[in-house]
């Protein structure tokens, strides 16, 4: 089955500053989180918290599923960390 993003949720992690979101394989969830850094390599500078950062994610939320959906594919793990090498 492919990987869906069936929940608009996300949340930001403070402490390990990413944005943390859920994919679904059927009726698996697949947990996902991406580095505010790889949001700032698609040109987002200033990112200092919660507000901006959700809003960078949301901005790109098409490519960051893309990339997720790829990444995914390539090695099914239990949790995945998107960062900025893998939106080059």
């Amino acid at each position: 089955m492919a990987l869906s993003f069936l929940n608009p949720s996300r949340s930001y992690d403070a402490e390990n500053r990413r944005v943390r979101f859920i994919g679904h394989d059927g009726m698996r969830s697949v947990p996902f989180a991406i580095e505010i850094g790889a949001l700032r390599a698609k040109g987002l500078s200033l990112l200092n918290g919660e507000a901006e950062s959700l809003a960078a994610f949301d901005a790109s939320l098409g490519a960051i599923h893309d990339v997720a959906r790829e990444v995914y594919k390539s090695n099914r793990q239990t949790t995945y960390l998107l960062r900025a090498a893998d939106f080059d």
